[in-house]
């Protein structure tokens, strides 16, 4: 499972503010613990199958949704741990059958689709969460993930709903998800599926949804996320702050884990041991696009915490070390590699850039070679990523660390010759080059609003300029490009998908042909890819897949559906009164680890 990122980063530099400062209450501890933190784009709707798989979003859904399992915050390599589940799930040796028995006991936050009256979590409320994805009134982008995995008739009644047009028919049983008796369900695949268990622990994709609650508010359900968590939504200003408090309905479950043998994590275990979760009162999520007021609100306190924007990496982080004018603060930084890759996708229906013929091909490879993205890194990134061979990121399946390939590649000379080669060339004589029909050949390049995505847009500008293609510039916000993406409508676009658990899987996902509109915006379609990736999804781990998964990774640097400019390292800072924080690479649902020390 992959949440979408925006690529924000800014050029732009400031001075460092005065001494941060929290509000009276905080400061003397008389008020609620409050975590304050960043969003750097426009959330989208608070309901799990609305998300548009927005990294943003489901930081938010994470605090109120829980999933039946969780990946233990404190261990590495990740492992997975029971939440709402009494016990691991139990799994059959083909892969084909999970089982998950849920702790009776556990409440739903109060709402008044209840009546008033205390509601409990049963199983019913995971199959249903999952049967939502396939309805087809809510149009989930995420739908692929289940799909992919084949649930046994749920894909079925999807398409009898879609042929009669008529309402989704919950109620109908179907074998593939099914609720074995008011605390047990059972999920059946078609085919093997190894790697599906990751999915039951990601709260925004298989969080427990009340059936009353979504039928109470229907298409208004995105802002009434009403869930099983430590947090309940209270305050909403779109665009500008999401407010989460305490549920006073939730269990308060102490810390459970193995944390790994180091330092830091031995540390943040015994602040831990034997404590409730959550630990603060209140999340507060300020959406802050550009990024110098975003920094500016980090450093002078009124952010908690923050992933240094790829701008201001140079000046936060030079060199990979903590710059002094933080570290005399008492700032701390986390520095790891991040397990996601950061593209541009070329859309295969475009008359232009789309297509397997051999002229279109060159065209993509040609406009990946000019591409520089080693000063995409630089100055975009501030130095915070590293060179990407393929698809796929570190941490995850099918990685390797000695894998080379024309992705990285920057080479003008070799994109000419390629251009010239088939037929994109100045036929006119104004340094601009045509398509090889002799129509004019420009490029339109989808952008967000902000400074990240200008500096982008000139290092895009000037590396076409020195092959020779003109380029034009789409203008939005995130959450119309997104829409727009997948509604197929934009040429070419950029953006970021990050791991939520080790399986690379997904980033092969992303060139599957029945996945366009859904993952793969680049609507690649290539039968051999399709039946690689097929192949290697119903393998368990070992050579035999990660054969397959390299033969994959070939297919898409040769046929370049996506240029992928890096992998981000992610630089977090955190104010001294921020206590037991550690990036974990896959899990988003951490905010009940974390405290705030009032003094």
């Amino acid at each position: 499972m992959l949440r979408r990122r925006t690529l924000i980063a800014s050029a732009a530099a400031a001075v460092p503010a005065a001494a941060p400062a929290r509000s009276p209450a905080a400061a003397n501890g008389t008020g609620p613990k409050t975590l304050r933190l960043g969003l750097a784009a426009t959330e989208t709707q608070l309901d799990p199958v609305q998300t548009e798989s927005s990294r943003y979003t489901t930081q938010v859904l994470a605090g109120i949704f829980e999933a039946p399992l969780r990946f233990d915050y404190l261990a590495r390599p990740t492992t997975l741990q029971p939440a709402t589940a009494a016990a691991m799930p139990e799994i059959t040796p083909d892969g084909q059958q999970i089982t998950v028995r849920i702790r009776p006991g556990i409440r739903f936050a109060d709402d008044p689709a209840f009546g008033g009256k205390p509601r409990e979590l049963i199983a019913a409320d995971y199959v249903y969460a999952i049967k939502r994805f396939y309805d087809p009134r809510w149009n989930s982008s995420d739908l692929y993930l289940f799909e992919d995995a084949k649930i046994v008739g749920l894909s079925e009644l999807r398409r009898e709903a879609l042929k009669s047009r008529k309402p989704f028919d919950y109620d109908r049983p179907v074998e593939g998800a099914v609720a074995l008796d008011r605390y047990t369900f059972r999920l059946r695949f078609a085919e093997p599926a190894p790697r599906f268990v990751y999915n039951l622990a990601h709260p925004y994709l298989t969080g427990a949804v009340a059936r009353e609650v979504v039928e109470r508010y229907g298409s208004d359900i995105g802002s009434h996320p009403v869930g099983t968590g430590p947090f309940r939504l209270v305050s909403w200003r779109r665009g500008s702050l999401l407010v989460l408090e305490r549920s006073p309905s939730y269990r308060g479950d102490p810390y459970a884990g193995e944390p790994a043998d180091v330092p830091q994590a031995r540390a943040i275990a015994r602040g831990l041991a034997g404590r409730r979760l959550p630990l603060v009162d209140r999340l507060e999520f300020h959406i802050i696009e550009e990024q110098q007021p975003l920094w500016l609100s980090f450093l002078g306190g009124q952010l908690d915490t923050i992933e240094v924007p790829g701008g201001f990496g140079a000046l936060a982080v030079p060199n990979g070390e903590l710059a002094p004018f933080l570290r005399k603060r008492g700032i701390r930084l986390d520095l790891s590699q991040a397990p996601d890759m950061s593209m541009s996708f070329f859309n295969g229906d475009d008359p232009v850039v789309g297509g397997n013929a051999p002229e279109k091909v060159a065209l993509r490879r040609a406009i990946a070679l000019a591409h520089d993205s080693a000063q995409w890194r630089r100055l975009v990134r501030g130095g915070l990523a590293v060179p990407a061979q393929s698809v796929i990121p570190p941490f995850t399946s099918g990685f390797d660390e000695a894998y080379r390939s024309e992705m990285s590649e920057h080479d003008p000379a070799k994109a000419r010759a390629l251009l010239d080669l088939y037929g994109y060339v100045d036929r006119d004589g104004d340094g601009w080059r045509e398509l090889p029909d002799g129509r004019p050949l420009t490029l339109r390049i989808a952008a967000l609003q902000n400074q990240a995505a200008r500096d982008g847009n000139e290092i895009w500008h000037r590396s076409l300029q020195r092959v020779g293609i003109r380029v034009q510039f789409e203008i939005a916000g995130w959450a119309e490009m997104l829409k727009r993406a997948r509604a197929g409508t934009l040429q070419i676009w950029g953006y970021a998908w990050s791991a939520a658990s080790p399986d690379g899987s997904f980033f092969l996902s992303i060139g599957y042909g029945p996945n366009a509109s859904e993952s793969n915006d680049a609507r690649f379609s290539l039968p051999a890819y399709d039946r690689l990736y097929e192949r290697q999804r119903r393998l368990p781990d070992g050579p035999e897949r990660a054969a397959l998964m390299h033969e994959a990774k070939n297919m898409l640097v040769a046929y370049m559906p996506y240029k992928v400019h890096g992998h981000r390292l992610q630089a977090d800072l955190v104010h001294p009164w921020v206590q037991h924080y550690w990036r974990h690479p896959f899990m988003r649902d951490v905010y009940h680890y974390l405290d705030v020390d009032p003094h």
